[in-house]
């Protein structure tokens, strides 16, 4: 019996029947790149990526059926612009490295953090990034739940540091003040926190912690990742 919903990725980008496609794909998921890089993954509109090829809306209903399979092939270009280094063996370092790359490209393009979810790509760049993650931790362990947890928890972390991130960077645009200036600007409100005794603990990080006065390569991605590959590797067995 034939699927009911066939996934994109298991149909001919051409049908067998009516005139040659003015577009591929390709170029419809790259056009789709183009506004989700410029406007936000909202913008992204059956319509608005029509006018971005300059086609009529219906016309692309010969390539998707809906938004949701547009995002599909988006997104899967998007993987498709990751270049994983040769694996070394170590599961640590290649675990580090893949997490940093999911890390920068969160980074380069943040509307993939809205548009990604548990369900893997199922495009041939997804599926590469799969087994590319999946072989990084081949030798911590060969249970395939534990293979799944693993790249799991570092590639949420690389999510959420990066979604950290681009949220200072935001607050950074909106109040137009560096974060040296931002701390600066605390003042005496700061002092009366400190003075105040109500929060120990706090004051005792606003006066000695080293991590908000970072160098720009000590990011809480740099840092924490660190702390994260510690943790999985006390719980490994054996």
């Amino acid at each position: 019996m034939p699927d009911e919903h066939p996934v994109i990725w298991a149909r001919p980008e051409r049908g067998s029947r009516g005139p040659k496609p003015a577009h591929t794909r390709d170029e419809l998921a790259a056009a789709a790149l183009r506004v989700a890089d410029s406007e936000g993954l909202d913008a992204v509109t059956m319509r608005r990526v029509a006018a971005e090829l300059g086609s009529g809306v219906t016309s692309l209903y010969r390539y998707v059926t809906d938004k949701s399979e547009l995002i599909d092939l988006m997104s899967d270009a998007a993987l498709g612009e990751v270049d994983p280094p040769a694996l070394t063996g170590k599961w640590r370092a290649d675990l580090r490295a893949a997490a940093g790359l999911c890390y920068d490209l969160l980074r380069r393009r943040p509307w993939l953090a809205a548009a990604g979810s548990s369900r893997p790509s199922l495009g041939p760049n997804g599926l590469r990034w799969m087994e590319y993650l999946l072989s990084t931790v081949e030798g911590a362990t060969a249970d395939p739940d534990e293979m799944l947890t693993l790249i799991g928890v570092a590639t949420m972390f690389a999510h959420g540091a990066a979604s950290m991130d681009l949220a200072d960077e935001q607050a950074r645009r909106r109040s137009g003040l560096t974060d040296e200036q931002w701390m600066a600007a605390q003042g005496s409100y700061g002092d009366s926190v400190l003075t105040a005794g109500r929060y120990p603990l706090l004051a005792k990080v606003m006066i000695e912690a080293s991590i908000p006065h970072r160098a720009p390569g000590d990011t809480r991605f740099t840092v924490g990742i660190e702390r994260l590959l510690d943790g999985i590797e006390a719980n490994l067995p054996g």
